[in-house]
């Protein structure tokens, strides 16, 4: 843990990182590649939803019932004619799902499935949700869902600039095409519990985009007035200085949320926690994957298209021309050794590499070039 904090530490300061911001295409690519894995496994295989999306029955059989899950499902398809979800609950009662049924379908499957597993129909209970009941419930949903995706627009562009509302506009829209994938994927069913856990990490996802969004946007203040790094350097050194908080932040959430679904629901077959736990695990981990790989690269491809951001570009690389004509040793904040010139101390601070320069190679070189003041 010692040395996890020096090097959050290293980080948050520059002395050490990692060029996220130059290695955007690759980024990128993978997204691009994943999200489409996603989406054609949303077109060909789609959503399983659950009896609260379109309509059926539920049974709950008395306790301590003989019969096992797998036969109970045969019984519930056979009496039915549809899928049946079946669930051994704690006190040894049965919960038969079968989506898809209508009110007069359910008392004679009701009855066959009282003959198939031994016990008085009146002991079953039946619960019945109807299909406009399940619609009115998926446009709920979608409406929340736009909702909130309107409302974190509207507050990035407000807090920031639309510049980064449009790249977490992006990054949770990554988010949600991926785990909605992995559901189609997988084939676990989608309930309410589903669109809980979505909007959930959404929440955590656009928490983490914003605290990389703060560093940058303290770091870039002031930017044109210094000549020693691009937005892109300075927008990398962000993703470094938060890494490490990053990391633990999203380990942490996964750890409790990983036990919920592969123990709880994998081990001892508490089917209902999956609906809930996969969507918080898969988005919990698409989340910290958009803030660094895609949000913040993404911010930085935008700002750099701006006359200003283009201007500055040309500043920087062309003085660092002008050192390396002088014969001075030059590196570019993209290959380790951020070029150390005789700007000002405030100067905004950037990016990646050892900062431990003797002061003998000129001046301004004794002092950590990412150091802020």
């Amino acid at each position: 843990m010692g040395k996890l904090g020096n090097l959050g530490a290293r980080l948050h300061h520059g002395e050490v990182g990692y060029n996220f911001v130059k290695n955007r295409k690759l980024w990128y690519g993978i997204s691009i590649l994943i999200t489409i894995t996603a989406i054609v496994g949303l077109a060909v295989r789609g959503l399983h939803m659950g009896i609260e999306f379109q309509g059926g029955a539920v049974f709950t059989t008395p306790k301590n019932m003989s019969a096992s899950v797998s036969q109970a499902e045969t019984y519930a398809e056979e009496a039915s004619g549809h899928d049946a979800i079946v669930q051994k609950l704690g006190d040894g009662s049965l919960r038969i799902q079968i989506a898809g049924t209508d009110t007069g379908a359910s008392d004679q499957i009701k009855q066959q499935l009282s003959k198939d597993l031994d016990t008085p129909a009146e002991k079953i209970n039946a619960d019945l949700v109807g299909p406009s009941w399940g619609d009115q419930i998926a446009d709920k949903a979608w409406q929340g869902l736009g909702i909130f995706m309107v409302l974190v627009v509207i507050y990035l562009a407000i807090a920031f600039e639309w510049r980064m509302a449009l790249a977490a506009f992006v990054a949770l829209i990554h988010d949600i095409t991926i785990t909605v994938g992995i559901y189609a994927l997988v084939g676990f069913e989608v309930t309410p519990g589903t669109v809980i856990g979505l909007l959930t990490i959404l929440g955590y996802s656009l928490y983490d985009t914003v605290v990389v969004f703060d560093s940058l946007k303290e770091q870039t203040r002031d930017i044109t007035k210094q000549t020693r790094w691009t937005y892109a350097e300075i927008a990398n050194r962000s993703i470094n200085s938060t890494l490490v908080r990053s990391i633990n932040t999203t380990v942490v959430a996964l750890l409790p949320v990983g036990g919920l679904l592969f123990i709880g629901g994998g081990v001892l077959g508490a089917g209902m926690l999956n609906d809930i736990s996969l969507s918080l695990f898969v988005g919990l981990a698409a989340g910290a994957y958009s803030s660094i790989f895609i949000a913040t690269p993404l911010v930085a491809d935008l700002k750099e298209a701006e006359p200003q951001m283009k201007a500055l570009k040309k500043r920087v690389l062309a003085k660092r021309a002008q050192a390396a004509a002088k014969g001075e040793t030059v590196q570019s904040a993209d290959e380790g050794e951020p070029y150390a010139d005789d700007e000002p101390d405030d100067a905004a601070p950037a990016v990646v590499g050892p900062r431990n320069q003797p002061a003998s190679r000129g001046r301004g070189r004794g002092r950590p070039s990412g150091k802020r003041r």
